[in-house]
């Protein structure tokens, strides 16, 4: 194992050098473990970086090297460069430890030790897993229910159960956080909070040990309520982002967002599209992805055709044809069966010229004998959410909800309407879609009951506060259609208008 011992110093002149001092000498089991200490010091004010200098030169214990900013990065800002400095050097840990001498420099062999485990990612120390143990280590009162109340609410918030979120004192396996965009996080002290969330967001196991407390003549650079607030902000934004309201890039884990789950047994538009189609014997899904609603109606005895740009798992579907739709549809007359609804769940809106879909769609529907039935679904930009975002500024593009940064074109139900008009379609059915608030809440009481308000609030004001536009439409036959219609028509009147003349005879 390569371990480095990362110190962030500030102001820390008359501790550095008893921080150096106690780290054992046996930090790791093994003669092959590497192990480097690397003070950065933070533009101290008095002579830090001179003391761990002059250290230095007499110290035999580890390979030590001494960084110093020019400017202030802050408490956040400094601990960025440390775990850089471990990704691009090959560290397999990093343990962090403050240049003050608040935290036991003693224990970190334990801290070490602990990534034994291979599914841990980071190792906290904790003042608080101990009853007691911090207020008799000398932490004044009013801190020590100030971490605890902090603590709670972020328990809550996050669905944690931390016995504390507020200690310095912690190691972090760097391939953990090469998978966290800690680059985005705060120079300031709401760091810790911050790549906190990163993990359990990234569902990564956090261990804690328990720690001494110990308060002695150290400076504290912590304004208490300036901290609080920003941590509470920064959990209630992470909170927020989770439904899609606002956006910051540190809290954006996934790697792929091509699909969508499935919302099933829930008011949502792909259960609403699934009980929709239950009664007809063919579906065409457009944009069908992994073939998710193919292999639900397929259960329901329907024969499903899909057209996508990746192919669906085997059994998905009946029938497949992989295509762009941006570029093409193919000819809808060599399809194995005629569809009686074609589906375009959650698609217009990722593509780039939603208008040439509509139109495409529409010829090659009037090549067939029927006229099915097509099923269109689309967020509804004018959500409430969204208008109040606006009025406060926001206009956010994330990974999920309607302000998917894969959209290229949002709708309202009127500007919907209008397009599918314009571009020659018969509106069947129009509905709202309320948000699927039982992904937050759950399946139980509270989400079936907030699921309920969802809909009532729906009926009452559709355009303020459904999450999804749902439209049943029929595409008008083409003027290429309704000429050859009108020829076809014309030649059967004429022959029949040749039977119905009499043969006139001699005689």
């Amino acid at each position: 194992m390569k371990v480095l011992v990362f110190i962030v110093a500030y102001n820390a002149e008359s501790h550095i050098e008893s921080v150096l001092e106690r780290i054992p000498e046996e930090l790791t089991r093994s003669a092959a473990d590497e192990v480097e200490i690397l003070i950065i010091d933070d533009q101290s004010k008095d002579h830090t970086t001179e003391t761990a200098l002059r250290v230095q030169q007499s110290y035999q214990k580890y390979k030590l090297t001494i960084l110093s900013n020019p400017v202030n990065q802050g408490y956040g800002g400094n601990q960025k460069l440390g775990y850089h400095y471990a990704l691009n050097n090959g560290f397999e840990v990093v343990v962090l430890l403050h240049g003050d001498g608040q935290y036991a420099p003693e224990l970190l062999p334990s801290f070490v030790e602990a990534f034994d485990d291979p599914e841990v990612a980071a190792v906290f120390g904790s003042r608080m897993a101990e009853r007691g143990a911090a207020l008799r280590g000398g932490m004044p009162l009013y801190k020590y229910a100030g971490n605890r109340i902090l603590t709670t609410l972020q328990n809550w918030m996050l669905g944690q159960n931390l016995s504390e979120f507020h200690s310095g004192y912690r190691a972090y396996r760097v391939d953990a956080l090469r998978r966290l965009p800690f680059h985005f996080n705060s120079q300031g002290f709401d760091f810790d909070t911050d790549i906190i969330i990163q993990l359990v967001g990234s569902n990564q196991r956090i261990l804690e040990i328990p720690i001494p407390t110990y308060y002695g003549e150290e400076i504290c650079h912590v304004n208490g309520l300036k901290y609080a607030a920003e941590i509470l902000v920064t959990t209630l934004r992470f909170k927020l982002q989770k439904y899609s309201i606002v956006y910051h890039p540190k809290f954006d884990f996934e790697d792929d967002n091509e699909h969508y789950t499935l919302k099933l047994n829930q008011p949502s538009s792909h259960q609403w599209a699934l009980d929709f189609c239950d009664r007809r014997s063919v579906v065409m899904d457009l944009g069908c992805g992994p073939g998710l609603m193919g292999a639900e109606l397929r259960k329901r005895g329907v024969f499903t055709m899909g057209l996508d740009r990746y192919d669906p798992p085997t059994g998905k579907m009946d029938w497949f044809r992989q295509v762009d739709l941006d570029e093409e549809l193919g000819d809808f007359t060599e399809l194995p069966r005629e569809p009686e609804v074609v589906l375009c769940l959650d698609i217009i809106e990722h593509l780039k010229n939603p208008e040439d879909f509509l139109m495409r769609l529409r010829e090659q529907i009037s090549q067939l004998k029927g006229r099915p039935e097509i099923m269109i679904t689309t967020p509804n930009v004018a959500f409430g959410i969204m208008r109040l975002s606006l009025f406060l500024g926001q206009f956010n593009y994330g990974k999920r909800g309607i302000l998917d940064a894969t959209h290229t074109r949002l709708f309202t139900f009127r500007t919907l309407a209008q397009t599918m008009r314009f571009l020659g379609y018969e509106i069947v059915e129009r509905k709202g879609i309320p948000p699927p608030v039982q992904l937050v809440f759950g399946s139980g009481w509270l989400g079936r009951s907030m699921s309920g308000l969802a809909s009532s609030l729906v009926k009452v004001w559709p355009r303020m506060f459904a999450y999804q536009i749902l439209v049943v439409a029929r595409a008008l036959p083409t003027l290429d259609r309704l000429l050859s219609d009108a020829k076809s028509h014309s030649d059967g009147r004429a022959r029949g208008a040749q039977i119905a003349t009499p043969v006139e005879t001699d005689g």
